[in-house]
């Protein structure tokens, strides 16, 4: 093994405990990938010897973000995007799923619009809970259910083309009906940990927090678009906004970073959720019929930014629900989502004031369309670095020339 060293000082760092960047020189060994060294100094120059140095100077240093949820499929559709996924339809196998090292089973409480993915059933939920309680992982819930006071409108007499008739097609009782079962379900399986991916509805924060003050094993999610995006402010006709749940109004928005702040919410994730673009309807416009899903890869950090600096968000309340929770969650706290001795070396060199417009050469994903187009955003990565080694350079034509190293975790 050789000394191999990246060194990363910056005046602004932000290391574990804190809200606020301080100076620090981390050392992160380029041949095991963890952090060594962590001095809470800004070094003027290079240690010298074996060391690749970067100054970052003013710029920010941080952890790198952990996003829990994202949708690929390979193999599969990779035309959409990445890999396919486990569901619970087979309960003889779970055990099996678990030991060999599957991290969590996702199911819907109503109809996915993928064939192969059904939805499961109260009954079934009773036989999989029983099977994976005192496992060690987790059951994620898409949390919509219908019963007979409410279900999924298709509002033909409607225009498909407004977002409107799409909003009041999936109301947030949806929600609530859903998470009523699960917290239920828990009061007799509580010791499998539940959670609930992409919450959109303020309505459900009651039973969340009820659940949790009964100590249930629950932990929650929402997303980017449903704290950055308002259905107030959607044009007619553009169906790259459509996702299920929907994106609600102002005052739910509002009463979602309520409780981010207040710790109903745990975590925040994209949800890129991507599709070819016949899929999304762009020429007739019709939101009812399009694929739901949002693209956001690569945005989380800005979109955060610069909604969070309008309701004196921290930066470390940020990284905290992009890269400390969801590492917690993923079951990868112990080496992400914080710059810790001993951690992988995974950092984000940030300017905070740069700006930028959202555009298509921003786009690294498949599909190149995205609800953020042509919004402007505060924040902008200067580089990356997985385990020691930069995988991007904004200023040396981002991702061009950089060999991809990820591993399965």
């Amino acid at each position: 093994m050789s000394n191999q060293s990246l060194v990363v000082t910056s005046r602004n760092t932000l290391l574990p405990g804190s809200d606020q960047p301080q100076p620090a020189t981390i050392t992160v060994n380029i041949d095991t990938g963890k952090i060594t060294d962590i001095q809470t100094v800004y070094a003027e120059r290079s240690p010298g010897g074996e060391t690749t140095f970067i100054d970052a100077g003013e710029k920010f240093v941080l952890p790198g973000l952990v996003d829990a949820h994202v949708h690929l499929n390979e193999p599969g559709r990779t035309d959409w995007e990445g890999f396919w996924t486990a569901h619970t339809g087979n309960k003889a196998d779970l055990k099996l799923l678990v030991a060999a090292g599957v991290k969590g089973f996702k199911c819907f409480l109503i109809e996915s619009g993928v064939e192969e993915f059904p939805s499961v059933s109260e009954h079934d939920l009773h036989a999989h809970m029983k099977e994976l309680q005192d496992q060690s992982t987790v059951l994620l819930f898409h949390a919509e259910l219908e019963d007979d006071s409410c279900s999924v409108q298709n509002h033909e007499e409607h225009d498909p083309t407004a977002y409107q008739t799409f909003l009041s097609s999936r109301p947030q009782e949806l929600e609530v009906n859903a998470i009523s079962l699960i917290t239920v379900l828990q009061e007799k399986y509580n010791s499998l940990r539940c959670h609930i991916v992409h919450l959109s509805a303020s309505s459900a924060l009651p039973i969340i927090r009820a659940a949790r003050s009964r100590g249930l094993n629950l932990t929650v999610e929402t997303c980017f678009h449903y704290l950055c995006l308002s259905a107030d402010d959607i044009p007619h006709g553009r169906p790259e906004f459509k996702c299920c749940p929907p994106i609600r109004s102002e005052s739910n928005r509002d009463a979602l970073w309520d409780a981010l702040i207040d710790g109903t919410i745990d975590c925040v994730v994209s949800d890129h959720s991507p599709c070819v673009a016949e899929l999304k309807k762009f020429e007739e416009g019709n939101i009812m019929t399009a694929w739901g899903g949002i693209n956001s890869l690569g945005f989380g950090l800005s979109l955060l930014w610069t909604e969070g600096q309008k309701r004196g968000i921290s930066l470390g309340q940020i990284i905290r629900w992009t890269s400390e929770e969801t590492a917690k969650h993923a079951g990868l706290s112990s080496s992400k989502g914080r710059l810790s001795v001993g951690h992988d070396g995974d950092l984000v060199i940030w300017d905070p004031a740069a700006e930028f417009k959202v555009s298509k050469e921003h786009f690294h994903f498949k599909n190149k369309f995205s609800a953020y187009e042509g919004m402007v955003l505060n924040g902008v990565v200067q580089q990356t670095v997985l385990r020691g080694r930069v995988t991007y350079d904004r200023t040396q034509s981002g991702f061009d020339g950089f060999t991809p190293i990820g591993k399965l975790l």
